[in-house]
C-alpha cells in the first residue's frame, strides 16, 4: 500500500509544484480557483478527444508504412492531437470565460489544461512503469506539458486583445505548440532506438529544452509585463470616469501592488 501511495505522490508532486509556480507568477489579479479547477480538469477531458482523435488518424493511415516511424508516434500520435485537444478545450471552457481578462491569464490557462492532461497521463506511466519512469516524468514530460501550455498560452492571449490578429496569433500558438510537444517526443525516441548516436541526440535535446525553458520564462515575463500596463489603463480610466463623473468610488485596480512584478 505504501509503494502504491509513493508512485502516486510523485506522479502528482510536479503538477502542483507547476500549478503552484505559474498560480505565483499572476502577479496582478490571480484567477479563481473555479476557473482554474476548470481548465484543469478540462485537461483531464482532452485525453478522451486525444485517444478519439489518434484512432481516426491510425484508421486514416492504416497500415502504411510510415505508421511504424518514430515521426509518426512522436507527432501523429502525440504532439499534434495532444495539443490540438487542449486548444479545443481552451476554446470550449476558457476563451468565453469572463475571467480571461488579463494577458498573464492565457498562459495560466493554458499551463492548468496541460497539466491536467499531465497528470492523467503522469499518473498511468508511474503505475505501469514504477518508481524510475516518475522521476524521469517528473524531469522531462510533466514540465514539458507545461511550457507547450506557456507557449500556446502567450499566443491565445495575444489573440485575445489583438483581435485584428487574432487568427493569426491563433494558429500560430497551436502550431508553435505541436512542433515544440512533437520535436520534444522525437528526439527522446530517436536518442533511445539509436544507441550509436543516442548519446548526442540526448544532449540536443537537453539543449532544446533548455532553449524551450528560456522561451517559456521569457513569455511569462513579457505577458506579466502586459498584464501590468493593461491594468494601469484601466487603473487610470477609471480614475478618468471618477473625475467626469464626480462620483468617489473604489477601484480594484487601487488594490493592485504595482511592485509585484518585480518580485519572485
Amino acid at each position: 500500500m505504501l509503494y502504491y501511495l509513493i508512485l502516486f505522490g510523485i506522479a502528482i508532486l510536479p503538477v502542483i509544484i507547476l500549478m503552484i509556480f505559474i498560480y505565483r507568477q499572476d502577479k496582478y489579479q490571480k484567477e479563481p480557483i473555479k476557473s482554474l479547477a476548470k481548465a484543469f480538469i478540462g485537461g483531464m477531458i482532452s485525453i478522451p478527444i486525444d485517444i478519439v482523435i489518434v484512432t481516426g488518424i491510425k484508421y486514416l493511415a492504416g497500415n502504411a508504412a510510415f505508421t511504424q516511424t518514430v515521426f509518426f508516434s512522436a507527432f501523429l500520435e502525440a504532439g499534434i492531437p495532444e495539443e490540438f485537444s487542449k486548444f479545443l478545450i481552451f476554446m470550449l471552457l476558457i476563451w468565453r470565460d469572463k475571467n480571461f481578462d488579463e494577458y498573464f491569464d492565457g498562459i495560466v490557462y493554458a499551463t492548468f489544461i496541460g497539466l491536467g492532461f499531465a497528470c492523467v497521463e503522469n499518473i498511468e506511466y508511474v503505475f505501469s512503469y514504477g518508481f524510475q519512469t516518475g522521476v524521469v516524468r517528473a524531469l522531462l514530460s510533466v514540465p514539458g506539458h507545461f511550457l507547450f501550455g506557456v507557449v500556446m498560452g502567450y499566443f491565445l492571449s495575444m489573440a485575445k486583445f489583438h483581435p485584428e490578429k487574432r487568427g493569426t496569433y491563433m494558429i500560430s500558438g497551436l502550431l508553435l505548440a505541436m512542433l515544440a510537444h512533437g520535436l520534444f517526443d522525437w528526439l527522446l525516441m530517436v536518442a533511445s532506438v539509436l544507441p550509436l548516436v543516442g548519446g548526442i541526440i540526448y544532449l540536443v535535446f537537453i539543449w532544446g529544452d533548455v532553449k524551450l525553458w528560456k522561451l517559456g520564462l521569457k513569455y511569462i515575463n513579457k505577458q506579466q509585463e502586459n498584464s501590468r500596463k493593461q491594468a494601469q489603463e484601466a487603473a487610470l480610466q477609471d480614475v478618468e470616469k471618477q473625475i467626469n463623473s464626480g462620483l468617489n468610488y473604489d477601484s480594484e485596480y487601487r488594490k493592485i501592488d504595482w511592485n509585484a512584478g518585480d518580485k519572485w
